[in-house]
């Protein structure tokens, strides 16, 4: 049997683990035993030796380092914050026992040998113990800092990726939201129309009950996605156009024109359904002699230009601007909540009649993934 493959997770539970934390700060550790023995060298002991006070300072700090942190860690984690009485406890024994460690490490290494803490005199003894504690009562109140800041960045990524879900959430809820008011009007009539085609001309009632399954099955692909295709949404629009086609018989004319180059590009779902049921709709089913919809896709300096241009009633019909309110309203807000002020969606006066929606957003993916 064959050993599981890595989790994708794995370098990111690593990371979490406190003893990787620990040897990750390491070197700060060994930074500011730099700094000590720089000060033991410069400030306490003017002209003792800077190589033996660095290994010294090295030997001392670094065990002190290790068993305050390996304690801290191992008590309470790397995300718990230490209780202040039991952790200044470790110090105070840890401290005294690093200086005899270190120390003992220090002539070893060195061959210098410096005697024990107990042949030390008493003020001597006192300075050491002193010096050692402020170190590291200066190194815990730098990690501590660095920890508080690591669990604020923890908490504050959560916090946005929770943001950024319930955003997703909310645009997915949004684009049902708009289905669920689009589908309706159209659904009933489609029925409607369904039901009488069935005694007066069967084949034709299975022409549209064969294309209203196929566009039933391509709004649902569309609205459960986070992105699609130009090439899904205008096959999605084919088969609405197919279905009103059918419906509105010779009254309807459509085209879609959508160049091979820009077929992969990804773009949100349900963009063009709005715009074309509402050309459909408000412009040219009121119409008596029906009209004609050309949808079209094109490239114009990094973006992507959709219109939806039809030779309808026009703006100026009364049912036209309460009809389009809602899904120009909501295809608007979507593009803002994606794209800010790069997108925009400008509805303007066909010539020589009806309206055109002209829908602008920038091109960020090139290539969808293929379909198996």
């Amino acid at each position: 049997m064959k050993p599981d493959a890595p989790s994708a997770d794995a370098p990111a539970a690593k990371r979490r683990s406190p003893y990787y934390r620990m040897l990750h700060d390491v070197r700060y550790a060994l930074v500011l035993n730099v700094i000590c023995a720089l000060v033991i060298t410069f400030i306490l002991n003017p002209g003792s030796h800077f190589g033996q006070n660095l290994v010294a300072s090295m030997c001392i700090g670094t065990i002190a380092f290790l068993l305050i942190d390996g304690l801290r860690l191992t008590l309470w984690g790397a995300d718990q914050r230490p209780r202040f009485l039991p952790f200044m406890l470790i110090i105070l024994i840890s401290v005294p026992a690093a200086q005899m460690l270190g120390l003992a490490l220090f002539s070893w290494l060195t061959g210098v040998d410096v005697g024990g803490i107990e042949n030390m005199l008493p003020t001597q003894m006192m300075g050491t113990l002193v010096f050692t504690l402020l170190a590291t009562g200066g190194a815990v109140l730098f990690f501590s800092s660095r920890e508080k800041i690591a669990r604020l960045q923890m908490t504050a990524a959560q916090e946005k990726a929770r943001a950024e879900s319930v955003a997703r959430q909310a645009m997915q809820a949004q684009l049902q939201l708009l289905q669920a008011q689009i589908e309706p009007h159209m659904l009933f009539n489609t029925l409607a129309n369904l039901q009488g085609l069935i005694s007066l001309d069967p084949q034709r009632a299975q022409q549209l009950l064969d294309q209203l399954i196929q566009y039933l099955r391509a709004t649902l692909s569309s609205s459960r996605a986070e992105s699609t295709t130009l090439e899904q949404e205008f096959s999605l629009m084919q088969a609405y156009l197919g279905l009103m086609s059918i419906r509105m018989g010779a009254r309807l004319g459509y085209a879609l024109d959508l160049p091979e180059a820009l077929r992969d590009i990804k773009v949100p779902p349900m963009l063009l359904q709005p715009l074309v049921e509402n050309a459909i709709q408000h412009g040219l089913e009121p119409k008596i002699e029906g009209g004609h919809v050309h949808v079209q896709a094109s490239t114009d300096g990094g973006m992507l230009i959709l219109t939806v241009a039809d030779d309808g009633l026009g703006l100026g019909h009364p049912g036209q601007s309460k009809g389009t309110q809602l899904g120009v309203a909501n295809i608007r807000e979507r593009l803002h909540a994606m794209h800010g002020n790069a997108a925009s969606l400008v509805l303007a006066a066909n010539t020589p009649a009806g309206v055109v929606a002209r829908l602008q957003l920038p091109i960020h993916s090139t290539t969808a993934s293929p379909t198996p």
